[in-house]
């Protein structure tokens, strides 16, 4: 036989499905029938496979053909073939579905706990087939791990590093965010109709450290207006720490505009009538550059611009 590669790229698709239809039909006459094409072309193209293999494939009797050990040996090949090639399209069927797949989205905290979960809420009821990974972590973690390819998607606040791969995003804007100072529902604080920032310097506060952006912001904000940093009695990145102790013990602290907006009803919390210094920050979808998103993504990054479109209003 001749070179295997060689053979490989002469034997064709078509040649194969006319070599199953003969041996399934037993006939050349009824492949050809069964393929909608004339008996010249079946016995053509049995004769060429013939010739490229160098051996026969079939042996003719008075009742048709019969595939010899060689033919079998082709025809086993040609069976698994086709059954791969159904089940890669029938996977191409299942990624081309808008309803139906797997998705996984990294953010940080607080959109996770507002805008991400909002969105997911919206598609879940309406797509139960769609499978949602969520991964929790800072933008420089979510940008990581946008690039490592271990998630499809980030919704950050934008990044900015002297990492090699800083180019290698695109992102679209959504909305800007915006802090609030809270206090729990039962708050003396929550009862006030107004309240001067000065006030406040002296409450006892529970915050994220300085060292993360969002107490970096803090810190830059008051620093602006020529205000002493606040002191908190509390340092803590965690969301369920803040909260929590504003709820039982009193304290203030400050949450993003999303998280308030989307959480209103399960969190028992009120903003207080205060302008607070700091910028609000945009926030962001990111996705890899030259990277193509599955429908389900496209799906799930239409549901986030639809619900952030009342978070344009500044305040929740």
């Amino acid at each position: 036989m001749q070179d295997i590669d060689r053979v490989v790229r002469r034997i064709k698709l078509r040649d194969l499905r006319t070599l199953l239809a003969v041996t399934q039909s037993g006939s050349l006459s009824k492949a050809a029938s069964s393929l909608a094409v004339s008996h010249p072309v079946v016995s053509k193209t049995i004769a060429d496979l013939e010739r490229t293999l160098g051996t026969r494939l079939f042996d003719r009797t008075s009742q048709g053909v019969e595939p010899t050990l060689f033919g079998r040996a082709l025809m086993d090949c040609g069976i698994a073939m086709f059954d791969d090639l159904h089940r890669g399209l029938r996977q191409i069927e299942f990624l081309s579905d808008p309803t139906a797949g797997e998705l996984r989205i990294g953010a940080h905290g607080p959109a996770i706990d507002g805008l991400v979960l909002a969105a997911m809420e919206s598609l879940i009821s309406r797509y139960p087939r769609i499978e949602f990974h969520v991964s929790e972590g800072d933008s420089a973690t979510a940008y990581r791990a946008l690039y490592e390819r271990k998630t499809d998607l980030a919704v950050s606040r934008p990044f900015r590093s002297d990492a090699s791969y800083e180019k290698e995003f695109v992102s679209q804007f959504l909305f800007d965010e915006h802090l609030f100072a809270v206090a729990g529902s039962r708050s003396p604080w929550a009862r006030r109709q107004k309240i001067e920032l000065a006030e406040l310097l002296e409450a006892p506060w529970v915050l994220p450290g300085s060292d993360t952006p969002p107490g970096l912001l803090i810190a830059e904000g008051f620093r602006s207006i020529g205000m002493p940093p606040l002191k908190a009695r509390v340092v803590s990145a965690s969301l369920a720490v803040r909260i929590r102790l504003v709820v039982t013990k009193g304290f203030l602290t400050m949450l993003p505009g999303s998280m308030l907006h989307f959480g209103a009803k399960r969190l028992p919390v009120k903003v207080l009538p205060v302008t607070l210094p700091m910028k609000s920050q945009p926030i962001e979808i990111v996705t890899l550059k030259n990277r193509t998103l599955s429908p389900v993504a496209m799906t799930f990054i239409e549901c986030l611009h639809t619900i952030a479109k009342p978070l344009t209003k500044g305040r929740p």
